[in-house]
């Protein structure tokens, strides 16, 4: 994309142009930036943690043309919002941006919307992780892997959660080296895990069965009607759309990061194209080693199957240590990312309690917000202790999935529609689109659109209210728990907030003298 040549602001000065003091410390170099939304997207997390749902909904064609055709869309999203990024480097972001381009209520809901979903993004990676965590334990006890598997992961899930907090609120300089260490781990990491299932294997799938189509879903649909092509292969795509998600991390640690104005438009868009490309290499992996494929049927599309059928116990093994190291890294990023979207949210007074949130320590973190936000990680993911039965992740895992993906995209669609409409009274940031502006957020305001219908949609018969095989462990409560939401934040500004929100709050008196407000 084309970039302006004039001199960039200085950081401080450019964040009080926009009204804020400067408060967290500013410690991270541009590649820490760029290594927070990489780490956050995780492609050692989502590949493996949502493999299932591109493979019962789809089979390979969902995953080997699937994930390039949505990551493609999906980049045009990061162009849209590193553009907005680079005008508006704040910690609020997202919701930032949709209130200086729009009007209050625009940035309530934005706020509201990307808080949600980075909360439920933290629930599921760490969740995830926890998941990993109880199968690699379990390799190597006998009795722990006879154990109650959903009571165990989610006690795993609670430890994770807290030592996430624990290491985002006492550790605040090692967290940008642990953001570099997590990239190296993710590439070599991957590239170990691609290799294992290159040479582990004793044969392979031929290059024919990355097209097969398989329907797994139970709706009966098979696999080339209209229904598996307008309801059952778009479902699928949860897998790309969940993975590469949590890019707005960048944004969110702009006012931690030198030269952020270019470094953190950078690192959103590397960090979904570089992830695309390593994770679909990734996933082309497993699909070429997923010889046994009645074996990976029998236990619900989970991708651990692939490696228990294809590799010897040791090389299994190596692969689920890897990967959950990956996920904890990731969930570690989400904490990160999460906390600083409350503080900014915070900061203007849109959260209740909102002086607490806000507060930061003398170390320059946020961390009563760390704390707030693990807890209600914690709370929003109790229903994964129940499954139905027969099932490797429990459907509240997949709903917790779709709430991130819904409440993010949403949030992201917000500031881009304003930005489409603003047009040339926009004051574009040494990173811009130029006039690729128009087409670019078109396309993802429809992408958005789009996906935030499919993904409240049931996942199986037996999450379809009124179907005789309906069960209540098997509904996707995601457009429950995203419609209360939005009725919640609808009353809330109806009867209260459009009364006192004015969107974001000036925390300097005076901004510099020889330059404009942003």
């Amino acid at each position: 994309m084309a970039q302006q040549t004039s001199p960039i602001d200085d950081d401080a000065e450019r964040l009080a142009e926009l009204g804020y003091k400067q408060e967290l410390a500013r410690t991270w170099s541009g590649f820490s930036n760029f290594a927070i939304s990489f780490s956050i997207i995780s492609i050692l997390a989502g590949c493996f943690t949502t493999f299932s749902q591109a493979w019962n909904n789809g089979g390979p064609l969902a995953i080997s043309v699937g994930w390039p055709l949505i990551a493609a869309f999906i980049l045009v999203i990061g162009f849209c919002l590193a553009e907005l990024v680079s005008a508006y480097p704040t910690a609020g972001g997202i919701y930032w941006w949709a209130a200086k381009l729009g009007r209050p209520v625009h940035g309530w809901y934005t706020g509201w919307l990307n808080l949600i979903g980075l909360i439920a993004v933290t629930a599921s990676v760490d969740y995830g992780c926890a998941t990993f965590l109880n199968i690699t334990i379990g390799r190597f006890s006998e009795s722990w892997a006879r154990g109650d598997a959903l009571q165990q992961t989610f006690l795993l899930f609670a430890v994770v959660l807290v030592l996430h907090a624990l290491i985002n609120i006492f550790s605040h300089r090692l967290i940008s080296l642990l953001q570099n260490i997590s990239v190296w781990w993710h590439v070599a990491g991957a590239a170990a895990v691609v290799l294992i299932l290159a040479f582990g294997p004793e044969k392979h799938q031929s290059v024919g069965f990355l097209f097969e189509r398989f329907d797994n879903s139970g709706f009966g649909a098979g696999d080339s009607g209209p229904l598996f092509w307008l309801y059952v292969l778009p479902l699928g795509f949860l897998l790309t759309q969940y993975t590469i998600t949590g890019f707005d991390a960048c944004a969110h640690v702009s006012e931690e990061t030198k030269g952020a104005a270019l470094s953190a438009a950078r690192g959103l868009w590397k960090s979904i194209f570089y992830s695309a490309i390593g994770g679909w290499i990734l996933l082309l992996s497993f699909l070429f080693a997923a010889t046994d494929v009645d074996a990976v049927n029998k236990e619900g599309g989970f991708v651990g199957a692939i490696f228990t059928s294809a590799l010897s116990p040791g090389l299994a093994t190596v692969i689920f240590g890897i990967s959950t190291v990956g996920q904890f890294f990731c969930g570690m990023s989400c904490v990160t990312s999460m906390s600083r979207m409350m503080y900014a949210f915070s900061r203007d007074g849109a959260v209740p309690g909102w002086r607490l949130w806000s507060r930061v320590d003398r170390n320059g973190t946020p961390a009563n917000a760390i704390i707030a936000g693990c807890a209600v990680a914690l709370l929003l993911t109790l229903p994964a202790l129940y499954a139905p039965a027969g099932t490797e992740v429990p459907v509240a895992f997949l709903a917790v999935v779709s709430i991130a993906v819904i409440g993010l995209y949403l949030a992201f669609l917000i500031p881009i529609w304003l930005r489409l409409r603003a047009g040339d009274a926009f004051r574009p940031g040494p990173w811009t689109l130029g006039r690729r502006y128009r087409v670019l957020c078109w396309i993802a305001v429809v992408e958005i659109a789009v996906i935030s219908v499919y993904f409240v949609l049931p996942l199986g018969p037996a999450g379809v209210p009124g179907n005789a095989e309906f069960a209540w462990t098997s509904l996707n409560y995601a457009p429950i728990a995203v419609g209360v939401v939005l009725a919640g934040i609808a009353l809330w500004w109806r009867l209260s907030a459009r009364h006192w929100f004015t969107g974001p709050r000036r925390t300097v008196d005076d901004r510099p003298a020889d330059r404009p407000a942003g």
